[in-house]
């Protein structure tokens, strides 16, 4: 009966850990290029727009804007590596 019973418990612990990664993972990829802003949403506000128009008809009758997630405009660009041929 123990046996049952803590096989449950971890099971339940399990499942718990595994629904807290995957919400920890989609809140990352809510961040996206625009955000609502105003007096409702804040600052930065809503961004979970891929694009700005996205953003601005979700605006629309209201009295938000849209900018730029500023997480994004401030994040480091990723370096690219550009290879150079030499012609000889």
């Amino acid at each position: 009966m123990h046996r049952h019973l803590a096989i449950a418990v971890l099971a339940a612990v399990s499942a718990l850990a595994v629904a807290a990664t995957s919400t920890a993972a989609s809140a990352t990829e809510v961040q996206d290029t625009y955000c609502l802003q105003g007096r409702q949403s804040g600052y930065p506000g809503n961004c979970e727009f891929s694009t700005y128009e996205q953003c601005l008809a979700t605006a629309s009758g209201t009295n938000e804007s849209c900018g730029i997630n500023p997480m994004r405009a401030y994040a480091p660009q990723q370096q690219r590596h550009v290879l150079h041929h030499s012609r000889d």
